[in-house]
């Protein structure tokens, strides 16, 4: 399908499965809120598009929590595809929580070992763009991309969608 402009269409393409397990944090930053960085120590892309590995210790996420406790992501890492291609991914987005509590829950969950906390509860989104040689996977750079996203107790879970 074709998006027209009454009718946007997303087609899925692949999952990104991301462990990050190291964290380092700036607190009390100048602008409100504090950095914090996680570290991708490995993933895995699967999906009807692509298939391969986020590849261990090529780069992390680098959030801004703002005081309202918004994580402003930036993510940025190195993908390789099942047949040895190398693909530069960027991905920015937010994740935040639906009520007072959840983003607290979150981070316990997350480094703590806390209960689970229910997709419902939190929104997380991705707005990727990618870097990608000439030829089969040069269609990652042609497309406008979002990612629906489910945070792990080890890292995260994201579905890509094109916009067609």
């Amino acid at each position: 399908m074709i998006s027209t402009m009454d009718s946007p269409q997303l087609e899925f393409a692949f999952a990104i499965r991301l462990w990050f397990t190291r964290t380092s944090m700036v607190p009390d930053i100048p602008t409100g809120g504090w950095r914090s960085a996680v570290y991708v120590d490995g993933g895995e892309i699967d999906g009807p598009r692509m298939k391969g590995r986020a590849v261990p210790n090529s780069g992390g996420d680098y959030a801004h929590f703002r005081p309202d406790d918004t994580a402003v992501f930036d993510a940025r890492y190195m993908l390789e595809t099942d047949d040895g291609v190398t693909i530069y991914m960027q991905n920015k987005g937010y994740l935040w929580g639906r009520e007072p509590d959840t983003m607290v829950r979150l981070r316990k969950w997350a480094f703590e070992g806390g209960e689970p906390v229910p997709h419902a509860e939190y929104y997380l989104r991705a707005q990727p763009t990618f870097e990608a040689p000439r030829g089969k996977y040069e269609w990652l750079t042609r497309h406008v991309w979002i990612g629906i996203g489910e945070r792990k107790p080890d890292g995260n879970y994201v579905r890509y969608y094109a916009l067609t």
